[in-house]
């Protein structure tokens, strides 16, 4: 069987954007080369899920060495542009304060290839968060499909 999206997102218009660059700026500290995530396009605070994007572009720091001649996204910046979503979403829904840090990745499968000039639309579902600890399984699609997908932890460091 396929694997199944962690939340549907038929009625979601991904052409809206919520959340722009600058909005997100306003809530994730990461600047310049680091940052992962362009915009925000769904926030659900009662079910605790978002879905937001990154455009892979061909002018990014990793293109030229992975792998040259066929430039391939990492998949830790994959995880990274996940991880910044979730931090968007405790952020700024669930109000908590301070830096948020990554504290592990777990379940972590890539399913496909993304290369420059895509949209990946990261979905983010909260599972769990108590103490200041927060687990969110989280997928990656492009093009409809699953490129990757894992849970992520999260803790806010102060």
């Amino acid at each position: 069987m396929p694997p199944q999206l962690i939340f549907d997102i038929s009625s979601v218009n991904l052409d809206a954007v919520i959340a722009d660059q600058a909005a997100i700026r306003a809530v994730n500290p990461q600047r310049g080369a680091m940052e992962h995530l362009n915009g925000i396009n769904y926030v659900d605070s009662v079910a605790g899920v978002i879905l937001g994007y990154k455009d892979v572009r061909a002018d990014e720091f990793w293109v030229e060495g992975h792998i040259p001649g066929r430039p391939l996204l990492p998949g830790v910046i994959m995880i990274e542009a996940a991880a910044q979503l979730a931090s968007y979403f405790v952020k700024s829904v669930r109000k908590w304060e301070g830096f948020i840090g990554f504290g592990g990745v777990d379940e972590c499968k890539f399913r496909m290839q993304v290369t420059p000039g895509c949209r990946m639309y990261v979905l983010c579902k909260e599972l769990n968060a108590r103490h200041r600890r927060i687990t969110s399984a989280v997928q990656g699609l492009v093009n409809g499909q699953i490129a990757f997908e894992t849970k992520i932890i999260g803790a806010c460091l102060g």
